[in-house]
């Protein structure tokens, strides 16, 4: 037998042209300039605005944080996911600017321990709606 996938709605997929892949945008991103950040321990985010690729995001684990690559993949699997059930926060707060604005995001994980996921996605959720009122 084969397991069908119920298809997911556009508003709750990750997909492909979501994710940061180029150096160069990352190198912009982080070169200071006129990048921005806010925190919520354990989870930092630097976004930067413009371009017109659409909001794209970039996960982040340090090896000085984490050893192991389970522990790094298993808290970037989280920070995904915390962020892909949430982004809807930001899409509503970019909507009425102009269909041409998008945003670059990094979201890094600066603690040296795992959370839990509840956790996690509560702090992406508070990182979001404050990345939305300055925006």
């Amino acid at each position: 037998m084969t397991a069908h996938h119920s298809p997911v709605s556009s508003q709750h997929s990750l997909g492909r042209q979501e994710r940061i892949k180029s150096r160069k945008l990352v190198e912009e991103l982080f070169s200071g300039g006129n990048s921005h950040s806010v925190v919520a321990y354990p989870l930092r985010a630097v976004w930067k605005e413009g371009g017109l690729e659409g909001t794209q995001i970039l996960v982040s684990v340090s090896k000085r944080h984490f050893k192991r690559a389970v522990k790094r993949n298993r808290v970037k699997r989280q920070l995904r996911e915390a962020y892909r059930l949430n982004k809807q926060i930001l899409l509503d707060a970019l909507t009425p600017l102009t269909t041409h604005h998008s945003l670059h995001i990094a979201f890094i994980w600066q603690a040296d321990e795992l959370y839990p996921t509840s956790v996690v996605e509560d702090r992406m959720k508070t990182l979001l709606y404050r990345i939305a009122e300055k925006i």
